[in-house]
C-alpha cells in the first residue's frame, strides 16, 4: 500500500486515541481513498447507483457509506484468502475505513483548499475508457416485471472484415435491475442470425445455442469472450494476453434475467478492447467442477445446512495461473479452489466464505502463479438449503437439484492458465478433457441409476411419513402428478392416492427396462 494510505491509517489510529477529530479532512485524507477505491463505479454510466467524486457528493451519502465501509459490504470483494495477492485488489485497510469514520464524527470537514486534489479524470463513461469498436444487439427485448427467470440469447453483429484479438469486452446493459448474469460466444459461421426472432420477439429463446461452447468452460477460454455479473468490474487481461475473434464473426450473448418487479426493455450495447497482435500463448479455462458443476450430482435435500460438492483435476503439464472466479446460485455459501503441488504444499488459490450471488467476479493475479506438473487444482463447495439461511428461495426449503434457474442451483471455480511452454496448450486441454470427460460418463451412469430410483414412491417421500406433499414432488412433475392421483384434492397424497401411485411408478420402472 502507498505512503498516502500508510498515512491515513496512522493518523486514524490517533483519532481512537483521542486527537482532534477534525485533522481527517475530505482534501487532504478521504478524497484520495474515495478516488482510488469508490469512484471508478459511482460515476455517471457506471453501475453505481450515484456518483462519488465532488466533496458535496461524498458529504450527502457520508453516512451510508460509512455504513457500508463498516460492514465490508463496499468495496465489494469477497475473497478472504491473503496468501495469493490480487491486481485488482479493491478493500480498504482498517485504518482507511477508521479514518472515514473519524471523519464522519467530525462533521465531514473539507478542509485546506490548497490540497484538495484534482477530482479523476475519465476519458470515456465506458469503465475501461474509449473502446475501439461498440456494437448493439440485434433489436429490442421487454423483460416483465414479474414471472419467471428468462434465458435468451442475443445476437450481437460485429462485421469485422479481419480477425482481430480481444483484451477485454465491456457491457453496457439497459435492463440492468433484471440482468442476473451474461456469458459471450463467438459464432464463427453466424448461425444465430437464421433464427433470431423467430418467436416474433428479439434473440433466441432458452439457453441451448452454443451450449457446447459453455460445457467446456468458455469463460476466459475457448470460444468464449467472457462474462458480465452486475457489480464486476471489468478488466484487460494482463501481458500480450488476448482472446481470438474471427473475422466476419457475430457474438452470442446467453442471458440470464430475473425480473425486478419493473418492466424493462434490453438493448445492450458490448465494447471490444483489442490488442495490436496476438498473444504469444492462448488462454485456458480450467473449471472445477467441469459445465457448472452440472455432473456432479448436485441434489440437497431440504433442510441441510452443509451439503458438499467437492472435484479436481491433475494438471498435465506446467502452467501459469492468470486469473480465477466462481460461479454459484443463491444457497451456495462457501466456495474454496486449492492448488496442491506434487511436493505436497497447498496454496489456496480462491476462498470465498460468505458467497453472494450479488457479487460475482473475476479475480487477476497481481504476478502469474507458477503450478507445476501434476498439481492437484481441487474445488470444494459448500451449499446451505436450511430455513436459517436467509438467501435461500424457497420457504419453506425445497430439495434442491442442478439447474439453470436461480432457485436451482450449480457450481464451480474457473480457474484461466496458460501453458508454461510454447506448443503444450492444446496437449493441457486434451489432458483436462480426458480427466472430465471421464467423469462425465460415470454421471451418466449415475443418472440412469438416479432416474430409476426416482420411479419411487419411497425417493420423494423425504420425511418417510408415508405421505407425499406438495413441496416433497418436484416441480416439473407436481401439476401431472397431483392431477391424476390426488383425488380429494388436498394436495397431500396418501393412503389409497399413494399406493396407486407407488403401483404407477412401478410399472414405468418396469418399462423403462425392457
Amino acid at each position: 500500500m502507498n505512503q498516502r494510505f500508510l498515512g491515513i491509517g496512522v493518523l486514524a489510529a490517533t483519532v481512537v486515541a483521542g486527537a482532534a477529530p477534525a485533522e481527517v479532512t475530505f482534501n487532504e485524507h478521504i478524497a484520495p481513498v474515495i478516488h482510488g477505491k469508490c469512484s471508478s463505479c459511482h460515476r455517471p454510466g457506471q453501475s453505481g447507483p450515484f456518483s462519488l467524486i465532488t466533496y458535496k457528493e461524498v458529504k450527502k451519502k457520508s453516512g451510508t457509506i460509512e455504513e457500508v465501509l463498516l460492514d465490508r459490504y463496499m468495496p465489494p470483494w469477497k475473497p478472504v484468502n491473503d496468501n495469493v495477492h490480487f491486481a485488482n485488489d479493491r478493500r480498504l485497510s482498517e485504518g482507511e475505513i477508521e479514518a472515514f469514520s473519524a471523519w464522519v464524527e467530525a462533521g465531514c470537514p473539507e478542509g485546506d483548499a490548497a490540497k484538495k486534489p484534482e477530482p479523476p479524470e475519465y476519458p470515456s463513461d465506458w469503465y475501461l475508457g474509449e473502446p475501439d469498436l461498440v456494437v448493439r444487439m440485434q433489436g429490442e427485448f421487454t423483460v416483465p416485471a414479474e414471472g419467471r427467470d428468462i434465458y435468451r440469447s442475443f445476437v450481437f453483429p460485429v462485421n469485422l472484415p479481419e480477425e482481430k484479438w480481444v483484451k477485454a469486452v465491456e457491457l453496457r446493459p439497459r435492463a440492468k435491475a433484471a440482468m442476473h448474469h451474461a456469458l459471450f460466444f463467438i459464432d464463427s459461421e453466424r448461425q444465430a442470425r437464421k433464427i433470431d426472432g423467430r418467436d416474433g420477439r428479439a434473440g433466441i429463446s432458452g439457453m441451448g445455442f452454443l451450449r457446447r461452447e459453455e460445457r467446456e468452460g468458455g469463460i476466459g477460454g475457448g470460444r468464449g469472450l467472457g462474462g458480465h455479473v452486475p457489480g464486476a468490474v471489468p478488466a484487460l487481461l494482463p501481458g500480450d494476453l488476448a482472446m481470438h475473434l474471427p473475422a466476419g464473426a457475430d457474438v452470442v450473448m446467453q442471458t440470464h434475467f430475473h425480473p425486478s418487479g419493473k418492466e424493462e426493455v434490453e438493448h445492450a450495447e458490448l465494447a471490444f478492447y483489442f490488442a495490436d497482435k496476438p498473444p504469444s500463448k492462448p488462454l485456458i479455462p480450467v473449471q472445477v467442477p467441469p459445465a457448472f458443476g452440472r455432473l456432479a450430482g448436485i441434489d440437497i435435500p431440504a433442510g441441510q445446512a452443509d451439503y458438499t460438492v467437492r472435484d479436481h483435476v491433475v494438471l498435465p503439464a506446467d502452467v501459469e495461473a492468470i486469473s480465477i472466479g466462481g460461479h454459484a446460485h443463491y444457497i451456495c455459501k462457501e466456495m474454496t479452489m486449492t492448488a496442491t503441488l506434487p511436493g505436497g504444499k497447498e496454496m489456496v488459490l480462491l476462498e470465498i466464505d460468505d458467497w453472494d450471488l450479488d457479487w460475482q467476479d473475476r479475480y487477476t493475479f497481481a504476478e502469474p502463479l507458477k503450478l507445476p506438473k501434476g498439481t492437484r487444482i481441487e474445488t470444494v463447495l459448500v451449499y446451505d438449503n436450511s430455513a436459517g439461511n436467509p438467501e435461500n428461495p424457497h420457504d419453506p426449503p425445497q430439495r434442491i437439484k442442478w439447474g439453470r434457474e436461480s432457485s436451482d442451483e450449480m457450481g464451480s471455480v474457473t480457474l484461466t492458465v496458460v501453458a508454461a511452454k510454447r506448443g503444450q496448450s492444446e496437449m493441457i486441454e486434451r489432458g483436462i478433457r480426458r480427466q472430465t470427460g471421464a467423469r462425465a460418463l460415470g454421471a451418466v451412469v449415475a443418472g440412469i441409476r438416479d432416474r430409476e430410483k426416482q420411479l419411487s414412491f419411497d425417493y420423494h417421500d423425504q420425511d418417510d411419513d408415508g405421505k407425499l406433499s406438495w413441496a416433497e414432488v418436484p416441480e416439473a412433475h407436481r401439476k401431472g402428478i397431483f392431477r391424476n392421483f390426488d383425488t380429494d384434492s388436498n394436495r397431500v397424497i396418501e393412503g389409497p392416492e399413494a399406493a396407486a401411485l407407488g403401483k404407477w411408478l412401478e410399472g414405468v420402472r418396469k418399462r423403462g427396462r425392457r
